[in-house]
């Protein structure tokens, strides 16, 4: 399943495996996926941030100069940071999110673990996550981790994500089967 998330053929794949394999060799997956995570709440919290690795207007240079001040600042250094400059400077860095992600795929599936996607419409209690997380165990036979979002829009119920697979029972689906099948009937 998580061959299904990391594709290493594609651009992003190929960066986030080469980072893998260094920081595997080097044994500081840990740190690599601590700073990498670091790095992505920068990206969510700062507008400027996204549009500095998004955009190709900016110069290679300038981005450089940009993410040392803020690799500095974020105390975001070593293996993750010349990593961060080399995909800058072959101007790579707007896919940087995508890297991460697959990054940190690797790392999961190194450790024996899978990630699962859970939408609900209100945040799950303790009680409820650690349900959850077994029986997603039992049913993958691996430990699961759990991306757990929020979403009002799906009324109830919820969404799970495991690679390619998903299992939606939210009410808003239901509803909307019920729909169709109401104006079929008429």
């Amino acid at each position: 399943m998580a061959t299904d998330q990391t594709n290493s053929a594609s651009m992003p794949g190929r960066y986030a495996s080469a980072l893998f394999e260094l920081a595997k060799e080097q044994g500081s997956v840990e740190q690599i996926e601590a700073d990498l995570k670091a790095f992505e709440s920068l990206l969510t919290e700062s507008e400027d941030l996204r549009r500095l690795v998004a955009s190709p207007v900016f110069a290679a240079e300038d981005q450089s100069r940009a993410l040392s001040a803020l690799l500095e600042k974020a105390g975001i250094s070593g293996l993750t940071e010349n990593f961060l400059q080399v995909i800058t400077h072959n101007r790579r860095l707007f896919a940087v999110p995508q890297m991460i992600k697959i990054f940190a795929a690797l790392a999961a599936e190194s450790r024996g673990e899978v990630t699962a996607e859970v939408t609900t419409a209100q945040a799950l209690t303790d009680e409820l996550t650690a349900e959850l997380k077994q029986t997603l165990k039992n049913a993958v036979g691996k430990d699961v981790k759990l991306d757990a979002r929020v979403e009002p829009a799906i009324l109830g119920g919820l969404i799970v994500k495991i690679g390619s697979k998903m299992i939606d029972s939210s009410l808003r689906t239901k509803l909307t089967a019920m729909k169709v099948s109401l104006k079929a009937v008429s």
